[in-house]
């Protein structure tokens, strides 16, 4: 039986994702994209994931598609036809996504961390649009990318290829926070414990309208958000928060350790 290169496990409400593909640089391979796909959604569906942290072995995070897999394949067998999937699982979780590095991320790699909702690297990582100095293109990873990625840099990091640093990273949007190697478990659990405390229902919504279109002045706006607002202040989950915090504890949701 073929060894698993995606390890799954939930503890206190935290489902850790694990990529462990050192021997090709955590590629995303045809087995390593089933597996991962399926510990998303594995996290999706269970009640008692709250937050998800994507991490890795090694010391790359992930190098993009796996070219072994690539050369001689036709446009229609390649994996990256597979690629969508992941990143929207990523994009549209309805519960938050952190991404821990202390390893580089290429190509692809840079896109599953665009889509997710927090990331910390250590100052160490490096990051590269590397499609073009192989001679095809960022496509579907612009998707999630593009939205993060300050226009400018965007232009100049897609267009040259060029390495950059994860201070870099940061400043551009591209990543929440750049630490030293010392402070990454730390800054990521701190993360994990403020995200935790949210409603999962409010997350949730929280996330799509983040993800949303701005309206085209606040008034356009204001109906809809009246609503969505009120509702949730009236919803079972707002009204055991307001509780929780007139009585000092902790709402139902938090997970207990």
């Amino acid at each position: 039986m073929t060894d698993e290169l995606v390890h799954y496990s939930v503890r206190s409400g935290v489902a850790t994702i694990t990529l462990d593909s050192p021997h090709n640089r955590n590629a995303l391979s045809a087995q390593l994209r089933r597996e991962l796909s399926g510990a998303l959604a594995q996290a999706k569906d269970d009640d008692a994931v709250r937050v998800i942290v994507l991490t890795h072995t090694g010391t790359v995070f992930c190098a993009g598609m796996d070219l072994k897999e690539a050369r001689g394949a036709g446009a229609g067998d390649q994996g990256v036809n597979e690629f969508p999937r992941i990143l929207e699982q990523i994009w549209t979780s309805p519960k938050p996504v952190v991404a821990k590095l202390s390893g580089v991320a290429r190509a692809g790699g840079v896109g599953m961390i665009a889509a997710a909702d927090i990331v910390v690297a250590t100052t160490a990582v490096t990051f590269a649009f590397s499609e073009v100095r192989i001679g095809v293109v960022p496509a579907v990873i612009s998707l999630t990318v593009l939205p993060r990625v300050h226009p400018r840099a965007a232009q100049e990091l897609f267009l040259t290829g060029e390495v950059f640093d994860a201070e870099r990273a940061a400043e551009i949007g591209l990543i929440t926070k750049a630490v030293d190697a010392d402070r990454l478990d730390a800054e990521t659990e701190r993360y994990v414990k403020s995200l935790a405390l949210g409603g999962p229902a409010a997350l949730a919504a929280t996330k799509e309208l983040l993800a949303s279109p701005r309206p085209a002045t606040p008034a356009d706006g204001f109906p809809e958000m009246l609503e969505l607002s009120a509702r949730f202040f009236a919803s079972e989950e707002g009204q055991e928060g307001i509780r929780a915090f007139a009585e000092k504890r902790k709402p139902n949701w938090v997970p207990q350790d």
